[in-house]
C-alpha cells in the first residue's frame, strides 16, 4: 500500500511538471456485468491494438506502438487506426476545395494539383519543431518514429491590441518583446517582465530537461526517467510545489496591466484558458519558448496536413499496420471486464484487439462507445464526468468553448505584400479574454508556402480563439445533421453571419480589400460544424479544467476502469494544444508497451 502511494505521488509530481494534469496511469481493477451481445457476430479481423480516431494524440500513440514489438511473440505490433472522417487529423486535419468551392477529398487526388485551396481546420501556430534539440513532445514523436514534415521558419507576427489599434508587426523573440512592452506598457511593464522571467527561468530549465515520453505508470519510471535524467529530476523536486500551482500573477508580483493582459492572451491562444487558470510550469514553458533569443515560429511545408501525414506514415510503413478513413466505430466490445474489440457502425464488421483499444475521441464519445450497464466502474466514472445530461449546466465536467471559422480563397492582390503570415486581434481586454468574438487569429498559410493556394491566390484561415459558447447555438441543434434545413433557416444564417462578423473585421485590419463577396471561396464554420464533422460533443475543444479548481475536477487518466481500454487526446492528461495532445499519445503508448521498448524509442529523442 505504501509503495503504491509513493508511486502515485511520484507520478503526480512528474506530471505536474511535464503535462500539468497527468495523475496516475496504473490500470484499475475492473468489474464487468455481462458480455457484449455483439460478440456473437462474425469475426473478420484481429490485430494487436486498435486506435479510434486519428487526431495528433491518436496517431502519436499509434505510430509509437507500431514501432515496437509484442514482447511475447517478438514480432511487430499490428496497429489499426479507425477514422470516422474522410480526412485524417481530427481537429488538426486539412481539407481541400477547388476554385468553385467544392470539397475534394484527399483520397481522390491521384496527382499533384495546383488548382486547390488547402485549408487548415484547426491549429496554425507552431513552435519548437524545427529545432533538432527541442522540449516539444511532438518533435520527440517524430524523432522516435523517424518521420517528420519539412519545416518552414518565420519570424514576423502581427497584432492589433486595444493599446495598439493601428497594429504592429515585429519579429518574435526576447529583444522585440521588450520593445513591445516599452511602447505599449511603459517602463513598469519591462520591469515586471524582467522580474517574472527571472522567476520562471529555473522552472523552464526543469521543463526543458525531461521529455514527456519518459513518463510511465510503474516502477520502470526509475529507468526511463529518474536514472536517465537525474539532475533534471532533482530540479523537479526542487520546484515541485510551484510546478503544480496556477499561474498567479499577483503572487508573482506582476502589476502592469498590459503585461498581465498579454500573458492572458498568450495562455489563451496556446492552451485554451486564461493565465490564472493555467499551470505555472506550462506558462514557464510557453514564455521561455516564445520569447527566447533567436526564437522562430514553425510551419509545415505542405500545410498542417503534413503534420498528420508524417504521423500516419509512422503507422502505415510498418508491416500489418494501417489507417482506415471513413470508418466509424459503433461500439467497443467488452468481455469479462476487458475491451476485446470494436464493432463498426455501417457494416457491423467486428475487429478484435489482442492487447489494447485506444480512444482518441473526446470524453463524451469515449464513454458512448461502451453501452451503459456493461461495466459498473466505467459507468460510475461516466456519471462522475458527464452527469445526467453531459451538459455543464447539469453538473458535467466543464468544456472549453467552441470556435467560429472563416475559410477563404482570395486573389493574392487583395492581401498586401508586406502583411505577415499571421496576426491576432483583441478588441477589448475588459470584456475578458474569452468573451464572444473578442480574440481572433488570422493565418495566411500561402504567405509561407505558396503551394497551399492556386497560382495568383491566397488561402486564409481565420477563427475566434475558443470563445464561442455552445449554449448560444443550442437553439439550432436540431439542424445539426440537415444541411438543406440549415441553408434554408433564416434565423440560423443570420446568427451565423453575425457571429462571423468579428472575424471579417479582424481580417480587414490588415487586408481591408478582403470583404464579403470579393472572395473566390468563402466558407463559414460554426460550433455545429465542429460537433458534426469532428464528432465533438457540443463542439468542444477539450476540457476546461483549471488547476486547483473549486470543484475538484481533474483530467481523466489515460487508462480507464475497463482493462485494455485506453484514451488519449485533449480530454485527458495534459489538456488541449499541440504539445499537450502529442504528450498524451506518448504517455498512453507507454502504458501499453514495456520499459525496454520505451527505452529503445526514447533513445532517439534529442533534448536541448
Amino acid at each position: 500500500m505504501h509503495s503504491h502511494k509513493a508511486m502515485a505521488k511520484l507520478n503526480f509530481l512528474l506530471a505536474s511538471l511535464l503535462a500539468g494534469n497527468i495523475h496516475s496511469f496504473a490500470p484499475v481493477n475492473s468489474r464487468a456485468r455481462y458480455r457484449s451481445p455483439n460478440l456473437k457476430s462474425t469475426l473478420e479481423e484481429e490485430v494487436d491494438c486498435i486506435v479510434i480516431g486519428s487526431g495528433i494524440g491518436g496517431l502519436s500513440c499509434a505510430s509509437l506502438l507500431a514501432a515496437t514489438v509484442v514482447e511475447i511473440k517478438r514480432t511487430g505490433r499490428k496497429v489499426k487506426v479507425l477514422e470516422k472522417h474522410y480526412e485524417i487529423g481530427g481537429c488538426a486535419h486539412e481539407f481541400y476545395m477547388d476554385m468553385d468551392g467544392k470539397t475534394v477529398p484527399s483520397s481522390s487526388i491521384k496527382e499533384k494539383r495546383d488548382d486547390l485551396f488547402h485549408f487548415e481546420a484547426g491549429p496554425s501556430l507552431y513552435s519548437g519543431l524545427s529545432d533538432e534539440r527541442s522540449p516539444n513532445p511532438l518533435k520527440h514523436i517524430y524523432q522516435m518514429i523517424e518521420e517528420e514534415p519539412e519545416w518552414i521558419t518565420y519570424y514576423q507576427w502581427g497584432a492589433f491590441l486595444p493599446e495598439a489599434p493601428e497594429g504592429y508587426q515585429m519579429s518574435i523573440g526576447a529583444e522585440n518583446f521588450v520593445k513591445i512592452l516599452e511602447t505599449y506598457g511603459g517602463p513598469d511593464a519591462v520591469k515586471d517582465w524582467e522580474m517574472l522571467a527571472e522567476k520562471l527561468r529555473p522552472m523552464a530549465g526543469g521543463v526543458k530537461g525531461i521529455p514527456h515520453a519518459a513518463i510511465r505508470s510503474d516502477w520502470g519510471i526509475f529507468l526511463t526517467l529518474i536514472a536517465k535524467y537525474p539532475g533534471d529530476f532533482l530540479n523537479v523536486l526542487k520546484f515541485a510545489s510551484a510546478f503544480s500551482k496556477p499561474f498567479n500573477l499577483d503572487e508573482l508580483g506582476v502589476k502592469n496591466d498590459f503585461l498581465r493582459n498579454y500573458l492572458d492572451m498568450l495562455a489563451f491562444l496556446l492552451q485554451g484558458l486564461p493565465a490564472d487558470e493555467t499551470l505555472s510550469v506550462v506558462m514557464a514553458y510557453m514564455v521561455e519558448d516564445f520569447f527566447k533569443e533567436n526564437a522562430v515560429m514553425d510551419f509545415p511545408k505542405g500545410g498542417s496536413g503534413e503534420l498528420m501525414a508524417a504521423l500516419a506514415r509512422g503507422v502505415t510503413k510498418r508491416p500489418g499496420c494501417s489507417v482506415e478513413i471513413s470508418t466509424a466505430v459503433d461500439e467497443v466490445l467488452v468481455e469479462n471486464g476487458r475491451a476485446i474489440g470494436v464493432k463498426l457502425a455501417k457494416s457491423g464488421r467486428i475487429i478484435k484487439a489482442k492487447e489494447a483499444i485506444i480512444s482518441n475521441a473526446d470524453l463524451y464519445n469515449t464513454y458512448k462507445f461502451v453501452p451503459k450497464g456493461v461495466h459498473e466502474m466505467f459507468d460510475e466514472e461516466r456519471d462522475k464526468f458527464l452527469g445526467a445530461t453531459a451538459k455543464p449546466s447539469d453538473g458535467s465536467v466543464p468544456y472549453c468553448k467552441s470556435f467560429m471559422h472563416l475559410h477563404l480563397g482570395v486573389k493574392a492582390e487583395l492581401i498586401p505584400e508586406d502583411a505577415p503570415p499571421q496576426w491576432t486581434v483583441v478588441q477589448d481586454w475588459s470584456k475578458g479574454i474569452d468573451a464572444v468574438g473578442n480574440v481572433v487569429v488570422v493565418s495566411v498559410g500561402s504567405k509561407l508556402d505558396p503551394s497551399l493556394a492556386p497560382p495568383g491566390y491566397h488561402v486564409i484561415h481565420a477563427y475566434t480563439a475558443g470563445n464561442e459558447p455552445f449554449e448560444d447555438w443550442e437553439q439550432f441543434e436540431h439542424l445539426l445533421d440537415d444541411a438543406a434545413a440549415r441553408e434554408k433557416n433564416e434565423a440560423y444564417q443570420a446568427f451565423k453571419d453575425a457571429r462571423a462578423q468579428p472575424i471579417w473585421d479582424a481580417i480587414q485590419k490588415r487586408a481591408p480589400a478582403v470583404v464579403k463577396g470579393a472572395c473566390t471561396v468563402e466558407k463559414v464554420a460554426t460550433p455545429l460544424t465542429h460537433a458534426r464533422f469532428l464528432s465533438r460533443h457540443r463542439g468542444n475543444y477539450g476540457l476546461a479544467i483549471a488547476p486547483g479548481n473549486q470543484y475538484g475536477w481533474k483530467f481523466p487518466e489515460v487508462t480507464t476502469p475497463i482493462d485494455g481500454y485506453y484514451r488519449c487526446g485533449d480530454s485527458t492528461t495534459s489538456g488541449i494544444g499541440v504539445p499537450a495532445v502529442a504528450s498524451s499519445g506518448a504517455v498512453c503508448a507507454n502504458a501499453i508497451m514495456s520499459v525496454w521498448e520505451q527505452l529503445k524509442l526514447n533513445s532517439k529523442i534529442r533534448m536541448p
